[in-house]
This record gives C-alpha cells, structure tokens and sequence, in this order.
C-alpha cells in the first residue's frame, strides 16, 4: 500500500506520516532525504531525529531513491520517505536542472528525469507498506524566479503522479488530516 501524504511547511504532515508508520505494527525503515546544508536545517534534522523511535531503521538518501526503496522494501516492512520536496530540490541542483532553468530552457537532465521516472517505475512493483511525505507547493503565488517557478511546477508534476498511483493520498492543514484518495 503507497500512502502520499501532502501539506504545506508545519502543516504536520510528517508527524501523521510517523504516527501512521507506528501504528501499522510494521518494522519501519525512515528514508532520510534531507541534507545538512546550514546550522538551521541541521536542527531541523535533529528534530525529526530525537522524535523517532530508536528501534527505526535509517538511511539517507538525498537522489537515489528508486534504488533506496527497492533495497529496503519487503513485506512486513514500512518504508517512510520525509521528504520527496527536499529529494526533488537535490535533485534539480544535482544536475543542469537548475541551470536549465535559470537560463530560461527546457529541462534536459539525466539526473533529474532519470531518478524521477527510476521513482515512478518502482513504486507500484514494491511490497509493503510506503508512507511519502510531499510539500504541496501550488497554493501560493507563482514564485518570481526561474529556477522557484521550474522547482514548484517539477513538484506540482510529482505529486499529481504520485497520487495517481498510490491508493491513499492525504491533505494535511493545520494538523489536520483530509483524505483526498482512499
């Protein structure tokens, strides 16, 4: 079962994602996608950190996460991803994504599309469970610069895929949680 979870920043999206991980009785595995850029996201991972069971599995993973997920998914097993907008911003600066874009052209990048499409090949084939949290950037303004504009259409295109193929998708406002799908 492929459970997208979606809201804005401190909407509570990953704390429904880990309740939801803890009360399906799985053993979890927490897909880190996050990196330590600065001294504040730094503690951002610390937080999520400390609020974790320490029984959890780990591993991060800030591109490959196709791969990630077909080595640690089985049945029995929770796999929890928090989360595919950070994944996807390492993803547009991993490559010329983020250049493309900045120089007003299409987008060209074999690690950009590679690793997106590698996501959406895997997901239906793998067993047990998987929670994935995603921002939901499209309730805002259209962002002035290139490279913010490329980043909120790439994640409005991921998550509108995404909850064609997972059988749940959830909406989190104010930590409140609205079931769109399932």
């Amino acid at each position: 079962m492929r459970h997208l979870i979606l809201g804005g920043a401190r909407s509570g999206k990953s704390r429904l994602a880990e309740t939801l991980a803890m009360e399906s009785g799985e053993r979890v595995v927490y897909i880190a996608t996050a990196q330590s850029g600065d001294g504040e996201m730094a503690q951002r991972i610390t937080h999520h950190r400390e609020r974790r069971p320490a029984h959890w599995g780990c591993v991060e993973e800030p591109l490959h996460l196709a791969a990630t997920l077909a080595s640690q998914a089985a049945p029995g097993v929770c796999l929890l991803v928090d989360c595919l907008t950070l994944w996807l911003s390492n993803l547009l600066f991993a490559g010329a994504a983020a250049t493309q874009a900045e120089a007003g052209q299409a987008l060209d990048c074999p690690v950009f599309s590679g690793e997106t499409e590698a996501l959406f090949t895997a997901l239906p084939t793998l067993p047990g469970r998987i929670i994935l949290v995603s921002n939901e950037v499209g309730c805002g303004i259209v962002p002035m610069h290139p490279v913010s504009r490329r980043f909120a259409d790439e994640q409005g295109r991921l998550n509108q895929r995404l909850a064609a193929v997972c059988e749940r998708v959830t909406l989190v406002a104010a930590g409140l949680p609205l079931v769109l799908k399932g």
